[in-house]
C-alpha cells in the first residue's frame, strides 16, 4: 500500500492507494498472538488515518476500509476508535519525553504482562517477540547431547534429607562442579556451601542424578548471572536457601514473577 501525493496551492495532500492484488487479511483476533502483536497492523493503519494528510472525504473512505478490514479479522469495529485517541495520546506524551528506549520482553504467559508493568511510568516501552513462530517450529532440530550434565549453566543441589537447595552456576560441564561440591565433602574444604551444610547437618550427600538438577543451560554471561540470582532469591523466600541469605537483595521483577507463580521451574 503507498500513496498518491498530490502538491496543492499551500499544502500537500495525500490519497491511500492499494493495488488491485491486496487482500484484507491481518493476525486474526482468536489467534494465540501476544495483543500487541494483533493490533500491529490495527495501529499502523490507524496511525495513517491520524498523521497522513487526508482531507475530510478521503479520511472518511480510508476509516471505512479499515473497519471492514477489521470486521473480516474478528475484531469489533470500534477497537479503532480507542486506538485512534491512543495515538493522539502518545503523540502528545512523546514530544515531551525524548529519551524513551525500548526494550524486548519475549511473551510467555500472564508472567510476562506482570512484569512489564513495573516498567508503565519509566522512560522505557515494552516490545513483546515470541518464540512459538513458524519458523521456529519448522527449524531443524539440533542433535540433543545425551547427557544433559555435559552442559554447563545454573543448577540446584538438593539435600536429601532437609530439602534446602543449593544455587550455583557454572561454565564448565556440570559433573565437572559437581565433583568439585563432593571433593569438598569428602576432604571438609569447607568452599562449598552444601557440602559446608552437609557435614554440620550430618546429612547424606546423595549421587548427582539423585540431587543435581539442571535448571538452565546456558553459556557463561550476564544472562547466566542474573538467572543464578533470580533461583538463590526465589529459594531464599520459600525459606530453602543454602546459599548464602546475606547476598541476596530486594529485587521488584524477581518479587513479580515468584508473587505470581512461586512454584514454577522456569
Amino acid at each position: 500500500m503507498i500513496s498518491t501525493i498530490t502538491k496543492g496551492t499551500s499544502e500537500l495532500t495525500f490519497i491511500i492507494f492499494r493495488k488491485p492484488t491486496t487482500i484484507d487479511t491481518i493476525i486474526p483476533n482468536d489467534s494465540s498472538h501476544p495483543s500487541e502483536q494483533k493490533f500491529a497492523a490495527i495501529r499502523y493503519f490507524a496511525n495513517r488515518i491520524h498523521t497522513y494528510n487526508l482531507d475530510h472525504i478521503q479520511k472518511q473512505k480510508e476509516t471505512d476500509i479499515v473497519k471492514q478490514i477489521i470486521d473480516n479479522n474478528k475484531y469489533d469495529t470500534s477497537i479503532l476508535n480507542r486506538i485512534g485517541k491512543n495515538i493522539k495520546q502518545r503523540q502528545g506524551h512523546e514530544q515531551g519525553n525524548q529519551n524513551q528506549r525500548w526494550v524486548n520482553f519475549t511473551c510467555v504467559g500472564r508472567e510476562t504482562r506482570y512484569i512489564t508493568k513495573l516498567f508503565k511510568n519509566t522512560s522505557l516501552k515494552v516490545a513483546y517477540t515470541t518464540n512459538n513462530n513458524l519458523g521456529k517450529l519448522l527449524e531443524m532440530q539440533k542433535a540433543q547431547t545425551p547427557d544433559k550434565f555435559d552442559k554447563n549453566g545454573v543448577y540446584q543441589l538438593t539435600c536429601l534429607i532437609c530439602h534446602k537447595r543449593y544455587v550455583g552456576q557454572t561454565g564448565r560441564p556440570f559433573h565437572v562442579r559437581f565433583r568439585e561440591h563432593y571433593r569438598d565433602y569428602k576432604y571438609a574444604n569447607n568452599k562449598s556451601k552444601f557440602a559446608q551444610h552437609v557435614i554440620e547437618e550430618g546429612h547424606a550427600f546423595g549421587p548427582m542424578n539423585d540431587i543435581m538438577d539442571i535448571v538452565h543451560i546456558a553459556s557463561k554471561g550476564r544472562m547466566l548471572d542474573t538467572l543464578e540470582r533470580f533461583y538463590v532469591y526465589r529459594e531464599t523466600k520459600l525459606r530453602t536457601q543454602i546459599n548464602d541469605k546475606l547476598t541476596v537483595q530486594s529485587n521488584p521483577i524477581f518479587k513479580a514473577l515468584i508473587q505470581n507463580n512461586p512454584h514454577k521451574e522456569h
